[in-house]
């Protein structure tokens, strides 16, 4: 009997826990009180609240108007954003039945949707490949096409194993769970498409912060796929963030894995400027995988190739040239070995 109680005892705590937890969730679904979440924040000038204002008396809500009306709005994105065609794609995605107008609830889950970077990300890429499609939200919880194929390469082992692999042996080890290479090298072009497509792309440049293989995989048809966009970010957001973070060494500049600034020791604040840029930080991921198992009349440039991306240094707008340079070598040479075949 008494396990009997105690066994009820934990469900009940448990379930309120459980609703505690998620009771803002459905409240997001319903709409209510939506003037205290998206309205005020209009009145508050995160957006033109002389525009939204009176839209927010009434019961739905012409988003399109809201996100085109201030500079203010372009922050989540920065200025190079086509802001009209995003805030197109908004409306899109907001309008769940369709009707050709935003209801109060559906702008208030779209609001909080936008708020979270793999969201964003999803939303500016969907018409690539690279992000998995969004199937279904309802407040801030969506619903993503599932990649069956992750990490890029490795394996999960038990912690109490993994203690006692040495790093090189468990490297090696990564690489025997991996396609053929021509499928690592379908995958390695979707990578470097991806950091093409947030580089100064239609929706302002993106970081990415976390370019480990535990952050990508793919699918049955080996098509590059993004796992964890968390630490994708606007370029504009990363900066604001970054340059009001206080430092005594470079190493207190990183965000993510790897996005690092360096700390200026007269203000004992972060630079804004990455020290690398994504393209960089993406050969470094490549690099191992892609050269194991290299057919050997490719092997030697292909290399070279990586060694000189890995190398590459400061923001990516600093050095555009060489940037572009060594991403459309790496690709063109991978096509060309890949391209006959029916991995293409």
């Amino acid at each position: 009997m008494k396990y009997l109680f105690f066994s009820w005892l934990a469900v009940f705590v448990g379930s309120w826990i459980v609703y505690v937890e998620y009771s803002s969730y459905t409240e997001l679904c319903r709409g209510h009180e939506c003037k205290n979440s998206i309205c005020d924040k209009y009145r508050r000038g995160v957006i033109d609240g002389s525009a939204c204002s009176s839209l927010c008396e009434k019961h739905t809500l012409y988003l399109g108007k809201c996100f085109t009306t201030k500079p203010n709005s372009q922050a989540k994105v920065g200025d190079q954003a086509n802001l009209a065609d995003l805030a197109t794609q908004v409306l899109s995605i907001a309008d769940a039945n369709k009707d050709g107008h935003i209801t109060l609830p559906e702008a208030r889950s779209t609001w909080a949707l936008l708020q979270l970077n793999e969201f964003l990300l999803a939303l500016v890429l969907q018409d690539r490949e690279h992000t998995p499609k969004l199937l279904g939200f309802c407040g801030d919880l969506y619903v993503m096409e599932k990649v069956p194929h992750s990490p890029l390469y490795g394996i999960s082992l038990p912690w109490i194993i993994e203690v006692w692999i040495p790093a090189g042996l468990r490297r090696s080890m990564d690489q025997w769970f991996t396609p053929s290479w021509p499928h690592k090298a379908k995958i390695s072009i979707g990578l470097l498409e991806l950091v093409e497509d947030v580089f100064h792309g239609t929706f302002g440049s993106f970081l990415m912060c976390d370019v480990r293989a535990t952050s990508f995989g793919y699918n049955d048809r080996h098509d590059f796929k993004v796992m964890d966009a968390r630490y994708i970010v606007p370029e504009a957001i990363f900066q604001e963030g970054i340059r009001q973070q206080r430092c005594d060494v470079d190493e207190d500049c990183l965000y993510g894995a790897d996005c690092l600034t360096s700390c200026d020791l007269t203000k004992h604040h972060c630079t804004p400027e990455v020290t690398r840029p994504n393209l960089a930080r993406a050969c470094d991921t490549l690099k191992d995988y892609i050269l194991r198992g290299a057919p050997s009349d490719v092997s030697e440039e292909l290399e070279k190739q990586l060694y000189a991306c890995v190398a590459l240094k400061g923001a990516a707008e600093q050095m555009e040239i060489e940037h572009s340079l060594i991403l459309n070598n790496l690709k063109t040479l991978l096509w060309k070995k890949i391209s006959h075949t029916k991995d293409s």
